[in-house]
């Protein structure tokens, strides 16, 4: 066997870095039985290599684009260009040229070839670089073959691979080229073939592409193919397209693009048969690699042509199954506004804080399996009321499911009643006054015992250390299980749910308002998270009096400012009061939900631009203004509903019920906001005790890095404390999965199918050109759109709109300073909603593609009651 150059029978799986990922897949798929691939070779990275180690030009310039970003295009470009020039003029090593004029004479030197590239970070599991090499067709003769080696080795530096890897993280320095040299099929009809719909995601549904004539005039656009989806050996849907123009090969070499009959444009490409045999092929090919297939194909007389197969890159993976069933999983991410990607040590926490055996993961999230619920009537029923309140694009993709009627069967014997968590619909006044109790000090008495308990649990890890620690936070997880389940707690927010709802549906009957409960709801008291945002205003009005202190801070670039601050004059009023506000808000961070976040005590730099933007932007005594203002506002509201509702049939009931609703709405709506809040509390301590013991191990050598502990399971870790000992390669490959789900848009409805379902709500009565989304904040607003996708990096000019993907409490202080907010991700109740209704900012959330669709900069106009946005 010989290194610089290996036929396709002569690879092994472990030659990645001599052939290349599309070299390496060829070679596997040429040993599969009953699969035809044409035969070839592949000239190795060696001869790639050995063609440029004594070029110092070529290494210098590789050496000035590994300093370059994304960004600098120009620079980009001329340093490629070089590159290529220099490659092509390279003599390619006599030994590469002797050896493969000696594959060819094995192969026929006066076949024609195809010649393509095969890069060592092309076709990967997590990387599918497809497209970015270049690949010649037809090529007859030793010369011509060469000089196409010289072009694939020069189509490394393209403008579009080297700006792929770069956006991908690969070294240009460590990335070779090998290139494959394989036979020539003149096909009749060409093509791709997905074994999982690339649309959907479905990897029940297989996608076949095809074409007459080669496939380069597909796979460059150039022409409209056939596509035929086949389910389990079945064809279920075909497309006929006109297919005008086909690429075929010339006798002298080269290719040429002709005209198609008109009477053959429209007519099936492959017959019927001839796509199941393909759909089977395409499986078989699956199932050898074990995971989904893009794969490149062609039919030359009577028989498919393999000539490529790769990974599907983009799909997203299905949350982990333990049966062959049928199951629907929704996103815990767009319930909790935090759609990242969770490390492993914050899923299992999450996991055991809530009821375990309902979350599975998938690419980096939680997700709730709702299978069961969606059996019985009563479940669906709730889920729909449950899940569409909170957010309308699942409530639609659950409706599709429900509409197909055999992926999930209802059965016929369930006699199950609605569970805990229902909808207002059907509820009297009275109903929601009985839900709520008769304990007008309730949300006082629940928020002291969580204080309690917060506390207790503070002390307790103190004394802890090793398997205690472990031991103690069990403990605290079940015990709040079990307040969290005590139907007071849940009563509360339930109550205030269902008052809002009865206030807006009965407003809008008897008096034609609609959405009155969000000015009813401004300056609501006992809400945490606004008066977390409240009080950072004070923080601001501490500082304001101090103009060196708040050039100080414009200036600081790390975290050890807290203690350098009290060499300015008011230096320790200030540094008081910023550690006031971390002691009772520090636990908080941006995606709080993943206890590996950094938090605000963590990191305090997080919070300075928030008050320099509040004492930029905001005046003295905002926070007081500001929320007295909310409140009267509110108080007025009320008034005049009492009154007009008084002048009704039966005006005088109507006034009472609705005095009642809003007095519980006033009451208990604020503590929406404190489970969260008492978690995030709790992770926070959990996390400082933990990593106390992670520090243990540390100095006994077992990690080498304490935030290592982020990429183990709470067990593992538990494990690791107990034994002393740890597997590095878990961590590892755990560290390069993170980095690939970072990539990852998490869907909000997937099945054990791998498909993504997908919910468009109906909207009438909006504007032909406007951005839909869902109202959840009254109020039309107009202003300059700010699109933020890092809180960190948030810089708001007072009457901005917020764009961004999603807002947790962590977000809470930058709404001080907008007007309006739009976000991706959301519903009526979610955290960015209730803190919009009760500051006043008209906002639209659920608006797909938000961060994309508006540009930073544009003025926009934000109608929060109807729920749309357009851009002006």
């Amino acid at each position: 066997m010989n290194s610089l150059v290996l036929g396709f029978q002569e690879m092994d799986t472990t030659q990645l870095m001599l052939v290349g990922g599309k070299g390496l897949n060829l070679g596997e798929l040429s040993k599969i039985e009953g699969i035809h691939v044409p035969e070839g070779f592949c000239v190795t990275t060696v001869g790639f290599q050995k063609a440029i180690e004594q070029n110092e030009v070529y290494h210098t310039l590789v050496s000035q684009l590994t300093r370059l970003k994304v960004e600098d295009r120009d620079q980009i470009s001329e340093i490629s260009s070089k590159l290529r020039q220099l490659i092509l003029e390279i003599e390619i090593p006599s030994d590469v040229a002797k050896t493969v004029a000696h594959y060819l004479s094995q192969f026929g030197e006066e076949q024609a070839y195809a010649v393509r590239s095969s890069a060592t970070a092309e076709d990967l599991p997590h990387a599918s670089f497809a497209g970015q090499q270049d690949t010649y067709l037809n090529i007859i003769g030793i010369e011509a073959i060469l000089r196409h080696i010289s072009k694939c080795w020069a189509s490394l530096f393209t403008d579009r691979a080297v700006i792929y890897r770069m956006q991908n993280g690969f070294d240009h320095s460590q990335v070779y080229l090998s290139v494959i040299v394989q036979k020539m099929v003149f096909p009749q009809v060409s093509g791709i073939l997905f074994t999982a719909d690339p649309i959907t995601s479905n990897r029940k549904l297989l996608s076949i592409d095809a074409s007459f004539g080669l496939g380069e005039a597909l796979v460059s656009g150039l022409v409209s193919a056939d596509c035929y989806k086949v389910q389990e050996g079945e064809i279920v849907d075909k497309r006929i397209a006109t297919k005008k123009i086909a690429i075929y090969g010339r006798k002298e070499g080269g290719t040429e693009t002709q005209q198609i009959d008109p009477d053959r444009q429209k007519t099936q490409s492959l017959t019927d048969a001839q796509i199941i045999q393909l759909a089977r092929i395409g499986r078989q090919i699956e199932a050898h690699f074990g995971q989904p297939q893009d794969i490149e194909w062609c039919l030359a007389e009577d028989t498919f042509y393999i000539v490529q197969s790769r990974p599907i890159t983009t799909l997203y993976p299905i949350p982990e199954t333990n049966d062959q069933n049928n199951h629907v999983y929704v996103s815990v991410g767009h319930q909790q506004m935090m759609t990242d990607p969770i490390k492993p040590l914050g899923i299992s926490v999450w996991s055991l804080t809530g009821n375990r055996s309902m979350f599975k993961a998938g690419g980096g999230r939680l997700f709730v399996d709702i299978t069961m619920g969606l059996a019985s009537a009563a479940g669906r029923q709730n889920l729909l009321d449950v899940l569409g309140h909170s957010d309308p694009l699942i409530k639609d993709a659950l409706i599709t499911i429900i509409e197909r009627e055999d992926f999930i069967k209802l059965d016929p014997n369930d006699q199950s009643e609605l569970g805990p968590v229902k909808s207002h619909k059907g509820m009297s006044a009275a109903d929601i006054l009985a839900e709520a109790g008769d304990d007008p000090a309730i949300v006082a008495s629940l928020i002291k015992s969580s204080e309690t308990s917060v506390s207790a649990l503070k002390q307790s890890l103190l004394t802890k250390s090793g398997l205690d620690v472990f031991d103690c936070i069990l403990e605290d997880m079940q015990q709040r299980r079990q307040r969290s389940s005590d139907l007071k707690n849940l009563n509360v927010i339930m109550a205030a749910m269902h008052a809002s709802a009865w206030i807006n549906e009965k407003m809008n009957e008897w008096l034609g308002e609609i959405n009155v409960a969000d000015t009813l709801s401004l300056s609501v008291p006992n809400n945490i998270t606004s008066e977390m945002g409240m009080e950072l205003l004070d923080v601001a009005d501490v500082i304001r009096p101090y103009p060196e202190i708040i050039e100080y801070l414009q200036q600081i670039k790390d975290d050890n400012f807290l203690d350098e601050l009290v060499q300015f004059e008011g230096g320790q009023r200030v540094r008081d009061a910023i550690a006031a506000y971390l002691d009772k808000y520090g636990m908080r961070c941006a995606g709080e939900i993943d206890i590996t976040r950094t938090r605000w005590s963590e990191k305090p730099s997080i919070l300075v631009p928030m008050i320099l933007s509040n004492i930029k932007n905001l005046e003295p005594g905002a926070s007081k203004r500001k929320f007295e203002q909310g409140r009267q506002e509110a108080l007025e509201k009320e008034q005049d509903l009492l009154a007009r509702l008084k002048q009704l049939p039966d005006g005088e009931q109507k006034a009472e019920e609705t005095k009642q609703m809003i007095d519980l709405l006033r009451n208990f709506i604020g503590y929406r906001e404190y489970p969260k809040y008492d978690i995030v509390s709790r992770y926070f301590i959990y996390k400082q005790a933990l990593l106390k013991e992670a520090e243990q191990l540390v100095q006994a050598g077992v990690l080498h890095d304490k935030e290592d502990i982020y990429y183990l399971s709470f067990e593992e870790f538990q494990e690791a404390v107990r034994t002393h000992k740890l597997d590095y390669q878990v961590i590892n490959k755990r560290k390069d999965e993170y980095r690939l789900y970072e990539k990852l848009t998490p869907p909000r409805v997937i099945t054990s199918d791998g498909e993504i379902i997908t919910g468009k709500y109906k909207r009438e009565n909006i504007p032909a050109e406007a951005i839909a989304g869902l109202a959840v904040s009254s109020g039309v607003v107009e202003g300059r759109a700010r699109v933020i996708l890092n809180i960190e990096g948030a810089n708001l000019e007072d009457g901005d709109i917020l764009v961004t993907a999603f807002t947790d409490p962590s977000w809470t202080p930058l709404f001080l300073s907008i007007k309006g907010l739009v976000t991706e991700v959301g519903g009526l109740m979610t955290h960015g909603a209730v803190i919009a209704r009760e500051y006043g900012l008209p906002a639209v959330v659920g608006v797909e593609n938000a961060t994309k669709l508006i540009k930073d900069g544009q003025r926009i106009r934000v109608h929060g009651t109807e729920g749309y946005i357009e851009i002006l």
